[in-house]
Protein backbone atom coordinates (compact mmCIF):
# COMPACT_ATOMS: atom_id res chain seq x y z
CA UNK A 1 0.00 0.00 0.00
CA UNK A 2 1.34 3.31 -0.99
CA UNK A 3 1.36 6.28 0.75
CA UNK A 4 -1.50 8.11 -1.02
CA UNK A 5 -3.58 5.44 0.00
CA UNK A 6 -2.64 5.41 3.74
CA UNK A 7 -2.96 9.58 3.56
CA UNK A 8 -6.74 9.22 1.89
CA UNK A 9 -7.70 6.34 4.82
CA UNK A 10 -6.40 8.71 7.40
CA UNK A 11 -7.95 11.66 6.04
CA UNK A 12 -11.43 9.75 5.59
CA UNK A 13 -10.86 8.68 9.13
CA UNK A 14 -10.36 12.47 10.33
CA UNK A 15 -13.59 12.98 8.46
CA UNK A 16 -15.72 10.38 9.87
CA UNK A 17 -14.67 11.67 13.03
CA UNK A 18 -15.54 15.72 12.17
CA UNK A 19 -18.53 14.68 10.64
CA UNK A 20 -19.39 12.63 13.66
CA UNK A 21 -18.46 15.37 15.99
CA UNK A 22 -20.88 18.01 14.01
CA UNK A 23 -24.10 16.22 13.22
CA UNK A 24 -26.44 14.88 15.89
CA UNK A 25 -29.89 13.45 16.20
CA UNK A 26 -32.96 14.46 18.29
CA UNK A 27 -35.41 12.17 18.75
CA UNK A 28 -38.71 12.17 19.58
CA UNK A 29 -39.91 13.06 22.89
CA UNK A 30 -36.63 14.29 23.64
CA UNK A 31 -34.66 18.08 23.14
CA UNK A 32 -31.53 18.90 23.23
CA UNK A 33 -28.93 21.97 24.74
CA UNK A 34 -25.77 22.59 22.81
CA UNK A 35 -23.19 23.84 25.29
CA UNK A 36 -19.65 25.32 24.57
CA UNK A 37 -16.60 25.04 27.22
CA UNK A 38 -19.95 23.32 29.04
CA UNK A 39 -21.74 26.85 29.35
CA UNK A 40 -25.21 26.82 27.35
CA UNK A 41 -25.45 28.54 24.24
CA UNK A 42 -28.43 29.14 21.95
CA UNK A 43 -32.10 28.18 22.59
CA UNK A 44 -33.21 24.66 23.03
CA UNK A 45 -33.55 21.99 20.16
CA UNK A 46 -37.00 20.47 20.14
CA UNK A 47 -37.92 19.43 16.79
CA UNK A 48 -36.91 16.18 16.33
CA UNK A 49 -33.93 15.37 12.94
CA UNK A 50 -30.36 16.04 12.35
CA UNK A 51 -28.96 18.47 13.68
CA UNK A 52 -25.23 20.08 13.43
CA UNK A 53 -22.90 21.57 15.89
CA UNK A 54 -19.17 23.23 15.44
CA UNK A 55 -17.04 19.78 16.06
CA UNK A 56 -14.72 19.37 19.30
CA UNK A 57 -16.14 22.89 20.72
CA UNK A 58 -19.58 22.50 21.30
CA UNK A 59 -21.59 19.16 22.64
CA UNK A 60 -25.13 18.03 22.64
CA UNK A 61 -26.82 17.47 25.58
CA UNK A 62 -30.23 15.30 25.63
CA UNK A 63 -33.56 16.30 28.03
CA UNK A 64 -36.80 14.25 28.39
CA UNK A 65 -39.38 16.50 27.28
CA UNK A 66 -42.33 13.83 27.68
CA UNK A 67 -44.29 13.26 30.92
CA UNK A 68 -42.30 11.61 33.66
CA UNK A 69 -43.65 10.00 36.82
CA UNK A 70 -41.93 10.29 40.19
CA UNK A 71 -42.30 8.08 43.37
CA UNK A 72 -42.09 9.20 46.74
CA UNK A 73 -41.38 7.61 49.61
CA UNK A 74 -43.99 6.67 52.57
CA UNK A 75 -43.32 8.83 55.30
CA UNK A 76 -45.16 9.05 58.53
CA UNK A 77 -47.24 12.35 59.16
CA UNK A 78 -49.34 13.33 61.85
CA UNK A 79 -52.59 15.33 60.92
CA UNK A 80 -54.37 17.72 62.55
CA UNK A 81 -56.34 15.83 64.62
CA UNK A 82 -53.08 13.49 66.25
CA UNK A 83 -53.35 10.66 63.86
CA UNK A 84 -50.16 9.30 62.67
CA UNK A 85 -50.39 7.77 59.53
CA UNK A 86 -48.19 6.98 56.66
CA UNK A 87 -48.75 8.88 53.11
CA UNK A 88 -47.37 7.12 49.70
CA UNK A 89 -47.27 9.74 47.11
CA UNK A 90 -46.58 9.58 43.17
CA UNK A 91 -46.47 12.42 41.02
CA UNK A 92 -46.07 13.41 37.27
CA UNK A 93 -43.89 16.20 36.08
CA UNK A 94 -42.12 17.32 32.89
CA UNK A 95 -38.98 19.79 31.90
CA UNK A 96 -40.48 22.70 30.13
CA UNK A 97 -37.10 24.71 30.10
CA UNK A 98 -34.55 22.79 29.04
CA UNK A 99 -32.13 25.47 29.51
CA UNK A 100 -33.08 25.99 33.23
CA UNK A 101 -32.69 22.91 33.83
CA UNK A 102 -29.58 21.87 32.69
CA UNK A 103 -28.63 25.11 34.59
CA UNK A 104 -30.08 24.45 37.84
CA UNK A 105 -30.35 20.20 37.94
CA UNK A 106 -28.31 19.31 35.30
CA UNK A 107 -30.36 15.95 34.85
CA UNK A 108 -33.32 13.67 35.74
CA UNK A 109 -31.00 12.48 38.97
CA UNK A 110 -30.61 16.11 40.13
CA UNK A 111 -34.36 16.60 39.67
CA UNK A 112 -35.54 14.04 41.38
CA UNK A 113 -33.51 14.82 44.35
CA UNK A 114 -34.84 18.09 44.49
CA UNK A 115 -38.62 16.45 43.48
CA UNK A 116 -37.89 14.30 46.78
CA UNK A 117 -37.56 17.12 49.01
CA UNK A 118 -39.77 19.85 47.59
CA UNK A 119 -42.83 17.15 47.57
CA UNK A 120 -42.21 15.73 50.94
CA UNK A 121 -42.20 18.49 52.50
CA UNK A 122 -45.24 20.25 50.50
CA UNK A 123 -46.35 16.65 51.43
CA UNK A 124 -45.96 17.30 55.01
CA UNK A 125 -47.33 20.50 54.99
CA UNK A 126 -50.73 19.94 53.95
CA UNK A 127 -51.56 16.97 55.57
CA UNK A 128 -50.29 18.24 58.45
CA UNK A 129 -52.42 21.44 58.89
CA UNK A 130 -55.88 19.07 57.78
CA UNK A 131 -57.76 16.01 59.37
CA UNK A 132 -57.25 12.12 58.72
CA UNK A 133 -60.80 11.95 57.14
CA UNK A 134 -59.98 15.08 54.68
CA UNK A 135 -57.30 12.81 53.09
CA UNK A 136 -58.94 9.49 53.28
CA UNK A 137 -62.60 10.63 51.71
CA UNK A 138 -63.60 13.09 48.50
CA UNK A 139 -67.15 13.60 49.23
CA UNK A 140 -69.79 13.28 52.05
CA UNK A 141 -71.66 10.63 49.98
CA UNK A 142 -71.41 8.29 52.79
CA UNK A 143 -73.65 10.41 54.86
CA UNK A 144 -76.02 10.73 53.10
CA UNK A 145 -76.34 7.35 52.35
CA UNK A 146 -76.37 6.39 56.17
CA UNK A 147 -79.27 9.23 56.60
CA UNK A 148 -80.99 7.28 53.74
CA UNK A 149 -80.08 4.02 55.25
CA UNK A 150 -81.58 5.01 58.84
CA UNK A 151 -85.15 6.25 56.94
CA UNK A 152 -85.50 3.15 55.46
CA UNK A 153 -84.63 1.41 58.76
CA UNK A 154 -87.61 3.00 60.49
CA UNK A 155 -90.08 2.49 57.66
CA UNK A 156 -89.56 -0.72 58.06
CA UNK A 157 -89.73 -0.94 62.11
CA UNK A 158 -93.24 1.39 61.33
CA UNK A 159 -93.75 -1.59 58.92
CA UNK A 160 -93.41 -4.25 61.38
CA UNK A 161 -90.59 -5.78 59.38
CA UNK A 162 -87.22 -7.43 60.81
CA UNK A 163 -84.78 -4.80 60.83
CA UNK A 164 -80.70 -5.27 60.62
CA UNK A 165 -79.12 -2.42 61.08
CA UNK A 166 -75.20 -2.23 60.10
CA UNK A 167 -74.74 1.41 60.89
CA UNK A 168 -71.23 2.41 61.73
CA UNK A 169 -70.26 3.09 65.57
CA UNK A 170 -70.09 7.06 65.95
CA UNK A 171 -70.45 10.18 64.12
CA UNK A 172 -69.02 10.12 60.42
CA UNK A 173 -66.83 13.22 60.22
CA UNK A 174 -67.77 15.60 57.35
CA UNK A 175 -65.10 16.87 55.20
CA UNK A 176 -64.44 20.05 53.98
CA UNK A 177 -61.80 19.91 51.81
CA UNK A 178 -61.11 16.37 50.26
CA UNK A 179 -58.45 14.06 48.79
CA UNK A 180 -58.24 15.60 45.48
CA UNK A 181 -58.49 18.85 47.25
CA UNK A 182 -55.46 18.49 49.01
CA UNK A 183 -53.30 16.94 46.16
CA UNK A 184 -54.15 20.22 44.53
CA UNK A 185 -52.70 22.09 47.39
CA UNK A 186 -49.84 20.54 47.41
CA UNK A 187 -49.55 21.01 43.61
CA UNK A 188 -49.84 24.44 44.18
CA UNK A 189 -47.45 24.66 47.27
CA UNK A 190 -44.59 22.53 45.26
CA UNK A 191 -45.28 24.43 41.72
CA UNK A 192 -43.31 27.84 42.18
CA UNK A 193 -39.70 26.16 43.66
CA UNK A 194 -40.42 23.66 40.96
CA UNK A 195 -40.49 26.42 38.05
CA UNK A 196 -37.41 27.64 39.11
CA UNK A 197 -35.52 24.67 37.83
CA UNK A 198 -37.56 24.46 34.10
CA UNK A 199 -40.30 21.94 35.95
CA UNK A 200 -43.78 21.80 35.22
CA UNK A 201 -45.20 20.10 38.02
CA UNK A 202 -48.68 18.19 36.76
CA UNK A 203 -50.18 16.57 39.39
CA UNK A 204 -49.40 15.20 42.59
CA UNK A 205 -51.38 11.80 44.02
CA UNK A 206 -52.07 10.17 47.22
CA UNK A 207 -51.72 6.78 46.09
CA UNK A 208 -51.79 5.42 49.54
CA UNK A 209 -52.81 6.18 52.96
CA UNK A 210 -52.42 3.97 56.43
CA UNK A 211 -52.28 4.00 59.63
CA UNK A 212 -48.69 3.61 61.67
CA UNK A 213 -48.96 -0.33 63.28
CA UNK A 214 -49.88 -0.08 66.45
CA UNK A 215 -53.03 2.01 65.32
CA UNK A 216 -53.70 -0.42 62.45
CA UNK A 217 -53.58 -3.06 65.05
CA UNK A 218 -56.55 -1.36 67.47
CA UNK A 219 -58.38 0.02 63.90
CA UNK A 220 -58.70 -3.95 63.09
CA UNK A 221 -59.65 -4.87 66.67
CA UNK A 222 -62.06 -2.13 66.58
CA UNK A 223 -63.69 -3.52 62.79
CA UNK A 224 -63.18 -7.29 64.41
CA UNK A 225 -65.43 -5.84 67.31
CA UNK A 226 -68.06 -4.04 65.37
CA UNK A 227 -68.51 -7.18 62.61
CA UNK A 228 -68.54 -9.65 65.86
CA UNK A 229 -71.72 -7.58 66.97
CA UNK A 230 -73.44 -6.92 63.91
CA UNK A 231 -73.05 -10.64 63.60
CA UNK A 232 -74.79 -11.35 67.23
CA UNK A 233 -77.39 -8.80 66.34
CA UNK A 234 -78.66 -11.12 63.05
CA UNK A 235 -78.26 -14.01 65.35
CA UNK A 236 -80.55 -12.41 67.97
CA UNK A 237 -83.42 -11.48 65.11
CA UNK A 238 -82.69 -14.74 63.83
CA UNK A 239 -83.64 -16.50 66.95
CA UNK A 240 -86.69 -13.90 67.51
CA UNK A 241 -88.03 -14.87 63.61
CA UNK A 242 -87.73 -18.99 64.83
CA UNK A 243 -89.50 -17.92 67.74
CA UNK A 244 -92.49 -16.09 66.02
CA UNK A 245 -92.70 -19.48 63.13
CA UNK A 246 -92.58 -21.88 65.96
CA UNK A 247 -95.52 -19.95 67.86
CA UNK A 248 -97.54 -19.27 64.63
CA UNK A 249 -96.81 -23.73 64.23
CA UNK A 250 -98.12 -24.73 67.69
CA UNK A 251 -101.00 -22.16 67.63
CA UNK A 252 -101.94 -23.58 63.72
CA UNK A 253 -101.61 -27.24 65.45
CA UNK A 254 -103.74 -26.89 68.14
CA UNK A 255 -105.85 -25.05 66.01
CA UNK A 256 -106.53 -28.18 63.41
CA UNK A 257 -106.44 -30.47 66.41
CA UNK A 258 -109.58 -28.94 68.02
CA UNK A 259 -110.96 -28.94 64.81
CA UNK A 260 -110.39 -32.57 63.98
CA UNK A 261 -111.68 -32.85 67.67
CA UNK A 262 -114.84 -31.32 67.33
CA UNK A 263 -115.58 -33.25 64.12
CA UNK A 264 -114.81 -36.13 65.77
CA UNK A 265 -116.98 -35.38 68.63
CA UNK A 266 -119.92 -34.33 66.15
CA UNK A 267 -119.51 -37.73 64.34
CA UNK A 268 -119.27 -39.83 67.15
CA UNK A 269 -122.69 -38.03 68.84
CA UNK A 270 -123.88 -38.85 65.45
CA UNK A 271 -123.05 -42.19 65.21
CA UNK A 272 -123.90 -43.33 69.08
CA UNK A 273 -127.15 -40.94 68.48
CA UNK A 274 -128.12 -43.56 65.43
CA UNK A 275 -126.84 -46.84 67.54
CA UNK A 276 -129.02 -46.16 70.24
CA UNK A 277 -131.78 -45.19 67.75
CA UNK A 278 -131.63 -49.13 66.47
CA UNK A 279 -131.01 -50.45 69.49
CA UNK A 280 -134.05 -49.04 70.88
CA UNK A 281 -135.88 -49.70 67.55
CA UNK A 282 -134.84 -53.36 67.96
CA UNK A 283 -135.15 -53.64 71.59
CA UNK A 284 -138.18 -52.30 71.86
CA UNK A 285 -139.34 -55.03 69.55
CA UNK A 286 -138.70 -57.62 72.63
CA UNK A 287 -137.80 -56.47 75.99
CA UNK A 288 -136.64 -59.58 77.14
CA UNK A 289 -134.20 -60.13 74.65
CA UNK A 290 -133.00 -56.68 75.78
CA UNK A 291 -132.94 -57.67 79.63
CA UNK A 292 -131.01 -60.65 78.58
CA UNK A 293 -128.62 -58.61 76.59
CA UNK A 294 -127.97 -56.11 79.66
CA UNK A 295 -127.85 -59.03 81.84
CA UNK A 296 -125.03 -60.40 80.02
CA UNK A 297 -122.95 -57.40 79.94
CA UNK A 298 -123.66 -57.40 83.88
CA UNK A 299 -122.05 -60.74 83.64
CA UNK A 300 -119.23 -60.10 81.76
CA UNK A 301 -118.41 -56.94 84.51
CA UNK A 302 -118.63 -58.43 88.25
CA UNK A 303 -117.35 -62.14 87.69
CA UNK A 304 -113.54 -62.38 87.05
CA UNK A 305 -111.91 -65.73 85.94
CA UNK A 306 -111.60 -68.43 88.27
CA UNK A 307 -113.72 -66.93 90.41
CA UNK A 308 -115.59 -69.43 93.19
CA UNK A 309 -118.34 -68.99 95.15
CA UNK A 310 -122.42 -69.99 96.67
CA UNK A 311 -124.93 -68.57 94.87
CA UNK A 312 -128.51 -69.86 94.81
CA UNK A 313 -129.96 -69.73 91.10
CA UNK A 314 -133.47 -68.69 92.77
CA UNK A 315 -132.28 -65.10 92.34
CA UNK A 316 -133.45 -62.74 89.67
CA UNK A 317 -129.74 -62.22 88.80
CA UNK A 318 -129.07 -65.23 88.03
CA UNK A 319 -131.55 -66.71 87.00
CA UNK A 320 -130.12 -67.08 83.68
CA UNK A 321 -127.66 -69.95 85.16
CA UNK A 322 -130.63 -72.21 85.44
CA UNK A 323 -130.53 -75.18 83.40
CA UNK A 324 -133.02 -74.69 80.28
CA UNK A 325 -134.71 -77.89 79.38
Amino acid sequence: MGNKSVLLLVLLFLVGIVLKSTFFEVNEGRQAIITQFGKPVGEPITDAGLHTKIPFIQEARFVDKRILSWDGYPNQIPTKDKKYIKVDTTARWKVVDALKFIQTVRNESGAKARLDAILDSATRDVISNHNLVEAVRNSNAIIQKIEEKKEEIQRMKAEGKPVIEEGVSGEIEKILVGRENLSGMIVKSAEPELTAFGIELIDVQLRRISYEKSVESKVYERMTSERQRIAQKIRSIGQGEKAKIEGRLERDLREIRSQAYKKAQILRGKGEAKAVKIYAQSLSADPNFYQFLKTMEVYKNSIQERTKFLMSSDGELFKFFKKIN
